[in-house]
């Protein structure tokens, strides 16, 4: 016969009420009285009926996640499995589970989001993505729909939208920088696509460092390509036949830069004594690459933790304001950066 509520406020000594308010994880609740009603959870092999309270509380318990892509073309790049586990790591702690859009295009993401918010199939959304021209975001506000991005809101009032994000303009400006004093001029940019608002503000930090530093952009150094290997690998062929190639690359992610080493080997360029490269993210491969990359660490995890953390509190209190929250970066030196025209490794 199934334990009942009854049951586990008599074994933990508390009201029925309270019972269920620990299961809901509301915070009007004692850390120490959570831990007492689900020790006599467990000790009873209680578990909740999540269907019943759903129709009860009008509650899914479910956080529904939006991606760029579909999972198939999205889990290619590390960074995406990374902030789903600082996402499922709180909604875990919150007593929440995970919807994971799967749709491939724009329309077809646009249309499950639709179906997520009129079906009722979730509570709230993180958004894992910026986009130009987003239909996504203006859909959500109009129906007033809790949800969080991670990103920086674009064509959309930033007071409207809560929002968790790095800096990427000034990250950009950083390693560009970084570059120079290591005496380089003739940098070339590798960015993901252009319809997305971090490459935008990578594209206008590497700008600005040049600008600054009273040197011309080179139109021709700029090429854009989807986040993976290929896009590397596509993006070095494309800058290595201008007249006067790049000697430093500044790569928008990870695994693009995996694909660019590995390009530039089949080229007979060494990196980094033929091509100096800065990269964004600090997901395993760049440690493991060889050699290993210099990169920014933007805290991948935190975003995903902090992106739902922030949900939690819209969910628990609907009449919280907006709130921006940007997680710092850090430039991690490996070995794919060197002073130019042949200086000893830095």
């Amino acid at each position: 016969m199934a334990v009942t509520i009854k049951e586990v406020a008599k074994r933990a000594n508390v009201a029925p009420s309270t019972v269920s308010r620990v299961i809901a994880n509301s915070s009007r609740i004692s850390e120490k009285t959570k831990e007492r009603v689900r020790e006599a959870m467990k000790e009873l092999g209680y578990h909740p009926n999540y269907n019943a309270r759903s129709l009860a509380n009008k509650s899914t318990k479910t956080i529904g996640i939006v991606m760029p892509n579909s999972a198939k073309v999205s889990f290619q790049n590390p960074f995406f499995p990374e902030v789903i586990r600082g996402i499922s790591m709180k909604a875990y702690q919150s007593g929440y589970g995970l919807y994971l859009s799967t749709g491939h295009t724009e329309e077809e993401i646009l249309e499950e989001v639709k179906q997520m918010v009129f079906g009722g199939r979730v509570d709230g959304i993180v958004l894992l993505y910026s986009r130009v021209n987003d239909k996504v975001m203006p859909f959500l506000i109009e129906q007033k729909f809790p949800f969080v991005l991670i990103g920086r809101p674009y064509q959309v009032d930033e007071s409207l939208v809560t929002y968790v994000n790095n800096d990427n303009f000034k990250a950009a400006k950083l390693v560009t920088e970084y570059l120079l004093l290591l005496g380089h001029e003739k940098i070339g940019f590798i960015g993901g696509n252009l319809d997305f608002v971090v490459t935008i503000d990578h594209m206008n930090g590497y700008e600005q460092a040049l600008k600054n530093a009273n040197i011309s952009v080179n139109e021709s150094y700029k090429v854009y390509h989807n986040e993976l290997k290929e896009g590397g690998q596509d993006a070095v062929i494309e800058l290595m036949s201008n007249d006067q190639p790049p000697t430093a690359l500044i790569v928008a992610d990870d695994i693009m830069t995996f694909g660019v080493i590995r390009m530039l080997e089949d080229m007979n360029m060494k990196v980094p004594h033929d091509m100096s490269i800065v990269s964004f993210n600090n997901v395993m491969i760049s440690e493991l690459s060889s050699p290993p990359m210099t990169t920014v660490d933007i805290h991948i995890y935190d975003l995903g933790f902090k992106a739902t953390e922030l949900l939690m509190h819209q969910l628990e209190d609907p009449t919280a304001g907006v709130e921006h929250v940007i997680i710092p970066h850090k430039l991690v030196k490996r070995q794919t950066c060197r002073l130019d025209h042949g200086a000893s490794r830095v």
